[in-house]
């Protein structure tokens, strides 16, 4: 028996998983999807983001009746479910949004000939606004990706994501680009500091010229979004250029949230597909 039989440093668990072996768990996050994504044809994706924590309607109208028919009831929970009640019709209309989409893009791929996949909807693949998108893409029969961080509350992938389409990542910065390297649209819908987080980093991109191809951009919910940011004072003083807010679309209205995106796709996006996914590693910083 030999004195040393050494395994393999890609093999050796304790250095992948260390400090050192960070850059070898960094490139995985990156070429491990594109392999996926590129054997199953993904030529180009419509993002999705908004609160993992909006409800279905059919959830949120459950919810409030079983509180309703309890004994002693505190009021503020009672006020708290018919606010996620409200609160549903932004995970309706991400379903349906996404579902005319998905059939429009379909369509849209037969009509050039076209087998493959056109304008996937992808989401950060948890439940809530993400759930909502991934089901109204299934629905239409479409080719749906979800990209799911790993957090210490353990968030699954919703189960409306297609089959070989469900991503895992550790990095969030990884996930992000993965959520927008492919994407020829972004829809925001109402969310908390991640959806913000996700909306200004894409807007920033936009905004600079960082991204090398046009990204239609809108924001649904305009009652929420005002209560929360305010731009227009930004441009009063100063601080952005008044022509930086018509970077995105902001609409109350599935149809018109429908139109406007198609529009800007068959303008922009439809004659260019992919999005380099038989490139090489050195384009990992280009979004174009």
């Amino acid at each position: 028996m030999p004195r040393h039989m050494p395994v393999e440093a890609y093999k050796n668990a304790d250095f992948i998983d260390s400090r050192d072996g960070r850059v070898m768990r960094i490139m995985a996050e990156y070429l491990e999807p594109q392999k996926r994504l590129r054997e199953a044809g993904i030529e180009d994706t419509i993002v999705f983001f908004g609160s993992a924590r909006t409800l279905s309607r059919e959830k949120a109208e459950a919810g409030l009746a079983e509180l309703k028919a309890a004994q002693g009831t505190d009021d503020r929970a009672i006020a708290k479910a018919e606010r996620l009640l409200e609160m549903s019709q932004y995970y309706e209309a991400a379903r349906e949004i996404s579902y005319r989409l998905t059939k429009w893009a379909a369509a849209m791929a037969r009509s050039q000939g076209d087998i493959g996949h056109r304008f996937s909807v992808v989401t950060g693949g948890g439940p809530g606004i993400m759930e909502a998108a991934n089901r109204g893409a299934a629905e239409a029969g479409g080719s749906t990706l979800g990209m799911n961080i790993s957090l210490p509350f353990e968030q699954y992938p919703n189960e409306y994501i297609t089959d070989g389409l469900a991503f895992e990542f550790h990095y969030f910065f990884m996930r992000k680009f993965w959520l927008v390297y492919m994407a020829k649209a972004a829809v925001v819908m109402p969310g908390g500091f991640g959806t913000i987080d996700e909306f200004m980093e894409i807007l920033t991109l936009v905004q600079t010229g960082k991204l090398r191809r046009k990204l239609p951009l809108l924001l649904f919910g305009s009652k929420y979004w005002r209560n929360i940011m305010e731009f227009e004072p930004m441009a009063e003083y100063g601080t952005i250029d008044i022509d930086d807010l018509t970077l995105f679309h902001v609409t109350d209205s599935v149809d018109e949230a429908c139109d406007w995106l198609q529009g800007q796709l068959a303008e922009w996006a439809v004659d260019h597909p992919g999005a380099g996914l038989t490139d090489s590693v050195e384009h990992v910083g280009k979004l174009g």
